[in-house]
């Protein structure tokens, strides 16, 4: 489209040829479909991707690998999705991401809802697609991936407290290294996985190390298990609320920070 603009200008100015120019109309179909839609269907299609590999990894997971398995997959596959699909949506594929990236200015209030339902049903439909391509008791052994590691009420208060700390690592990670242009870096996409992975390994015998609202919705919804299943809503959104304090008002550069801007 640049190009024939360019063309059309130049032809035009020359008199020699007569080219039709980009109707405004269809700039404006354009612009739509890529600022709303699209940016939809990535974290849809992201979610879902993520989210499978991530069930999957749980399903079929062996007694010798303990944690090691589900967290490198999730951390490895988070990494590669928002790594190819990224500059599309900003590769959020989490609730908790975008709602921390709407506070902080990388989102706008308005595609906040959105991106949510588009992750939720991404969710669903990965562990819909896990438990269609694991055997049965395999499935139903590992719950679906859904979350069970709280078994206790006594349980509740460390495994809220785990969700919020963990998610905060990822939520940060994904802001700063993203979202906040003082430390923007290439190395983003696999930092973020990386700290999935490093908090799996720390926190999953404490909470399960959810981070992630639509990988705790899509599994409990697959395999109907909803027990304490508010921890994982909860945790990871206090932990973006946090977040978005941390960045906007301390460690976020001047365009994002609200106080001590200078001059």
């Amino acid at each position: 489209m640049f190009t024939e603009a360019a063309v059309s200008m130049c032809d035009l100015e020359s008199g020699s040829v007569k080219v039709k120019e980009p109707s405004n109309r269809g700039r404006w179909h354009g612009c739509w479909y890529e600022r709303l839609v699209q940016p939809c269907l990535v974290e849809l299609l992201g979610s879902a991707l993520f989210i499978f590999i991530g069930c999957l990894s749980v399903i079929e997971n062996g007694p010798d690998t303990g944690r090691l398995q589900p967290a490198l997959a999730h951390g490895l596959a988070l990494g590669l999705v928002i790594a190819t699909l990224g500059n599309i949506s900003g590769g959020h594929f989490n609730p908790a991401v975008s709602l921390a990236a709407m506070l902080v200015g990388g989102l706008k209030l308005t595609m906040l809802f959105p991106y949510w339902i588009s992750q939720l049903c991404g969710g669903l439909i990965g562990a819909t697609l896990a438990k269609a391509v694991s055997p049965e008791d395999r499935f139903w052994n590992a719950t679906g991936a859904a979350f069970v590691t709280v078994q206790e009420s006594e349980q509740v208060a460390g495994a809220v407290v785990a969700e919020v700390i963990l998610t905060t690592l990822l939520v940060l990670t994904v802001c700063t290294g993203a979202i906040n242009e003082k430390t923007l870096g290439p190395l983003a996409p696999f930092c973020i996985g990386f700290s999935v992975t490093v908090d799996i390994l720390a926190g999953g015998a404490v909470s399960g190390a959810c981070m992630n609202p639509a990988r705790a919705f899509g599994p409990a919804m697959v395999a109907n298990h909803w027990d304490y299943h508010w921890i994982y809503w909860l945790g990871p959104l206090l932990a973006s609320l946090l977040v978005g304090v941390l960045i906007r008002f301390f460690i976020g550069d001047a365009k994002i920070r609200l106080i001590l801007k200078g001059r």
